[in-house]
């Protein structure tokens, strides 16, 4: 056994369960309490932190999972980090995975852990050292140098934490950590963005002078008023969130149907579905996290003083190619009279930029999910299905496929990030891309949930989600 598979052997994991079926209780219950512990992690604040310049990154830090100034400051961004290294390596034939095999796939799985790891040491010293989160400046020098240490070591178990986290809910819970936690982090600005009636600084907002953070408070109170510019965009925001919401659930449930039957049963058959979003939505989690992360190594490496990927003027960037992978809100620029020619160009890159980084991770991902044609039938013929017509030939079946799920592949992945980058310019609510991606989850959540745990649901649950 070579060095680097005892490396991959020693590292800790998650035991998963000794039955292939977990009960639907059981996973309810690891899924509440992985989610309420994450919720509560965010807001264990870190211990000699100053200055928090990444504060102001509001919606990059819930597309990565991450409160920046917690003890999870860096969410699920070194998790979803390395596995856009690993699918770039694998799509360029750099690095092969067999991930047909039980050990394939216990390799790549140690191999992405290993890498997650690494990415939460490097950005964690990144964090701190390039002055995104800096201890106070009053103290001494000695003292400063000191907490520095502290601070990375914290954000360390931080990411380590979500690491584990993840690896529960993936074995014990209901679908995927990194999914789960972009939803519950959008789900809760959500709810706070439509009925909050606090204002920004945290006060109530009747009688202060000040709009409150809830929409549905704004448009009431600016009909009153007789304020309609303000009603109309606190209208078209809420339009623009159900409008989204609405799409989205409908893209997800469309799919392709190819018949098949039972090989020693004449007359019994099944359909074999495909998604038109083949890959859901893995590619537009890969590639916001990616333009997240962009983002705030463009805001480090300006407050380092080495601007190589754009500046920033308040919390939006304003020049270098970070100012051309952000979206800008059409809908408040055009109606505060702010609005410019070059916001189409700038729109129309970050909708290209969106679509094609898409394609390239939802092609990378089927080849390293087992979700390619040359998978897809061995897994048929392994349950003993056939396609009718046609001999059990792998060969035959897999060609069959492939002319299926190479087109949707590509045009599932050019829709659903042509309407991620969509939704995140008209300006919904919260995130265009958060809100879309946590409409897929939670839908392909039900989809598993009904599939998996009909049988052993509880009555009262199984009336609702029929």
């Amino acid at each position: 056994m070579s060095f680097f598979n005892k490396i991959l052997n020693s590292l800790p994991e998650v035991r998963g369960p000794e039955e292939k079926h977990v009960a639907f209780n059981t996973k309810l219950k690891w899924t509440l309490l992985i989610l309420t512990s994450f919720y509560i992690l965010q807001t264990v604040p870190l211990y000699g932190l100053g200055q928090n310049a990444l504060s102001q990154f509001e919606s990059i830090s819930i597309l990565l999972g991450a409160s920046f100034g917690s003890i999870l400051s860096l969410g699920i961004g070194p998790i979803v980090t390395a596995s856009i290294v690993i699918q770039l390596l694998t799509g360029s034939g750099i690095l092969k995975f067999d991930t047909t095999t039980h050990e394939g796939r216990t390799y790549f799985q140690g191999v992405q852990k290993l890498t997650s790891v690494g990415f939460i040491i490097f950005e964690a010293l990144i964090y701190v050292y390039l002055g995104g989160l800096s201890p106070p400046t009053t103290v001494s020098a000695s003292t400063y140098s000191i907490l520095k240490l502290v601070l990375t070591f914290q954000l360390f178990i931080g990411g380590l934490l979500v690491l584990f986290m993840d690896e529960v809910l993936n074995k014990w819970g209901f679908g995927s950590g990194t999914s789960l936690f972009i939803a519950a982090g959008i789900s809760s600005q959500l709810f706070i963005r439509i009925l909050s009636p606090l204002t920004r600084a945290g006060t109530l907002a009747f009688g202060s002078g000040e709009s409150p953070v809830g929409q549905l408070w704004v448009l009431g109170l600016s009909l009153l008023g007789r304020n309609p510019r303000e009603a109309f965009l606190a209208g078209f925001l809420i339009l623009a969130t159900v409008l989204i919401f609405i799409v989205g659930v409908y893209v997800q449930s469309m799919k392709v149907e190819i018949p098949l039957s039972f090989g020693r049963v004449r007359g019994q058959g099944i359909r074999w579905p495909l998604k038109f979003m083949y890959t859901s939505n893995i590619p537009v989690i890969l590639i916001a996290a990616l333009f997240a992360n962009i983002q705030l190594w463009a805001r480090l490496l300006q407050g380092w003083g080495h601007p190589i990927l754009g500046t920033f003027v308040g919390n939006s960037p304003s020049s270098g190619v970070v100012a051309w992978l952000f979206a800008p809100n059409l809908p408040a620029e055009i109606l505060g009279g702010s609005f410019r020619s070059i916001l189409i160009l700038q729109s129309a890159v970050y909708i290209l930029a969106f679509v094609i980084g898409s394609i390239i991770f939802s092609i990378f991902w089927v080849q390293t999910s087992g979700m390619d044609a040359s998978s897809q039938a061995k897994q048929i013929l392994n349950s003993g299905l056939q396609i009718p017509g046609f001999r059990r030939d792998p060969r035959v079946i897999e060609k069959l496929l492939e002319r299926y799920i190479s087109p949707l592949t590509i045009m599932g992945a050019m829709t659903v990030g042509f309407l991620a980058a969509t939704a995140d310019l008209l300006g919904a609510l919260t995130s265009g891309t958060g809100l879309l991606l946590t409409i897929m989850i939670i839908y392909k959540l039900y989809e598993d949930i009904t599939r998996q745990h009909m049988v052993d649901m509880h009555p009262s649950l199984k009336k609702m989600v029929e």
